[in-house]
């Protein structure tokens, strides 16, 4: 019989699944890679993937709901540091700016996302639209802060920076965008 496995061996095994999941769905898409795959690059077995998310869904839900803590935090941390309102606000765009240009950048994963199961599977569609009204929150108070309201364009021109940035393979959106939202400061 094989030995029990520890609480912190099952945190690493998960994070090591969530790791290679997050991956693989965001370079290749949800459904291009199959569990097989995701069994590969975990070194987990698929009965031990299984047991801890019973369906494909379900990890792309958890993988969905870990990336979004860390990219809301990311974007957090480099906006604090700002102390004037109206910069702290622009810094968002310099943020996107900086994480358009990282190597292997596709998107917003929770687009991406939408675009493959949005219509199919209401878990997904639910995570999505949590991570999308979070951010718009987020976005939300740093604009109320800089004197913005309603926050709509700010929101709208994130959005699209991001997806034109993903389509056309530049930065540059995150800046036109930056330009845009300086407009509408008091």
């Amino acid at each position: 019989m094989p030995a029990a496995i520890t609480e912190e061996q099952a945190r690493l095994d998960r994070d090591a699944l969530l790791d290679a999941a997050e991956l693989l769905f965001y370079e290749r898409g949800i459904r291009a890679v199959g569990m097989d795959q995701v069994r590969s690059a975990s070194g987990l077995p698929l009965t031990r993937i299984y047991r801890d998310f019973p369906s494909k869904e379900d990890l792309v839900v958890a993988v969905l709901r870990r990336r979004d803590e860390r990219w809301r935090g990311d974007l957090a941390a480099y906006v604090t540091r700002v102390g004037d309102p109206r910069q702290r606000l622009l810094a968002v765009f310099d943020w996107l700016g900086e994480w358009f240009t990282r190597p292997g950048f596709r998107g917003c994963a929770w687009i991406n996302a939408y675009g493959e199961l949005g219509s199919t599977s209401e878990p997904v569609l639910r995570e999505v639209r949590s991570h999308k009204e979070l951010f718009h929150r987020q976005l939300g108070e740093w604009a109320s802060a800089a004197g913005v309201d309603p926050v709509e364009p700010v929101c709208l021109l994130a959005e699209g920076a991001m997806v034109t940035a993903a389509i056309g393979g530049s930065p540059d959106p995150a800046r036109q965008a930056r330009a845009a939202v300086a407009v509408l400061l008091p």
